[in-house]
């Protein structure tokens, strides 16, 4: 086993398992529902993952050439709530994390101990990679909070329902018997 493609392959399908999170949540709200927030300080989770898709595109993009921060981003407009739909909304949700995808197949081994730049401070891609990994499950952990407090008893769950720990387990260790 090669270690650096090893966790090339686990880091995407980390990555997966985060977007998967925020794209059962999205599907469960309704256009009037993305762009709700509790107050003035929130972000409602159309301004969450327009600020995600933002991070995405300039991160990614050109990622082992440029710096990060790109000079066409506009950070502070990605915090404006301006989706006008849920469509859109999944059309920038999608841009980013394609954009993601794409770099990281693109990766091998050798680049893992490279140097990339953010903002002008030097990475390793490793480093790169394990910051955004928890920058962007920060975020969908929102998305999906803010999920469950607009849905509340409507709200079908991502993950093993309260009260079923047991039973998964069980489930899970016959499946792999």
């Amino acid at each position: 086993m090669n270690l650096g493609n090893e966790y090339l392959k686990v880091v995407q399908e980390r990555f997966n398992n985060v977007k998967d999170l925020g794209d059962k949540t999205m599907r469960q709200l309704s256009d009037e529902e993305i762009h709700w927030s509790l107050n003035e300080a929130s972000n409602s989770v159309a301004i969450i993952v327009k600020h995600v898709s933002g991070n995405m595109m300039s991160r990614w993009s050109d990622f082992l050439t440029s710096d990060g921060e790109k000079s066409d981003r506009n950070r502070d407009g990605e915090f404006e709530d301006d989706i006008s739909s849920k469509q859109e909304l999944i059309r920038a949700w999608e841009k980013g994390w394609n954009t993601l995808f794409e770099t990281l197949k693109a990766l091998g081994e050798q680049d893992l101990l490279k140097s990339v730049y953010i903002r002008g401070e030097s990475h390793s891609v490793l480093e790169a990679i394990e910051r955004q990994m928890a920058h962007y499950a920060y975020h969908v952990g929102q998305i999906v909070y803010i999920g469950k407090q607009l849905k509340g008893e409507n709200w079908e769950t991502l993950s093993i329902p309260k009260g079923k720990s047991e039973e998964h387990l069980q489930k899970m260790l016959k499946k792999n018997s």
